[in-house]
């Protein structure tokens, strides 16, 4: 994974109830902290910048994976439209270059 973006759309994993979504993306930050395996970057825009955001439950393994050397990215455009910009609690604001420049660079993107 160590080549690999990682993009988050939705405000947890998959399509489904909020509750399931968010054990699924809880599950799966687990096991990445777990396996050691990281990517290089995890991009958040659309629904998905809620998950750095302040009342997120994922904020704890967000930072740890930042701590470990991956770049969260966040979009800004995203935050600025649901009136989160202030509520970031983990990640780099960046646009949508940022997130372009992450995918480029990468061998291997991910869509969760």
């Amino acid at each position: 994974m160590k080549n690999t973006v990682i993009l988050v759309t939705k405000n947890g994993m998959g399509t489904a109830e909020e509750f399931l979504q968010h054990t699924l993306f809880g599950k799966y930050l687990d096991l990445l902290l777990q396996t050691g395996d990281l990517p290089n970057a995890i991009c958040f825009y659309t629904e998905g910048v809620r998950l750095v955001c302040k009342g997120s439950p994922f904020i704890e393994q967000l930072q740890q994976l930042e701590t470990k050397g991956v770049r969260l990215i966040v979009c800004s455009t995203c935050l600025n439209y649901y009136d989160l910009t202030d509520k970031v609690q983990t990640g780099i604001v960046g646009g949508m270059g940022d997130i372009i420049e992450a995918q480029s660079k990468a061998e291997k993107v991910i869509s969760i």
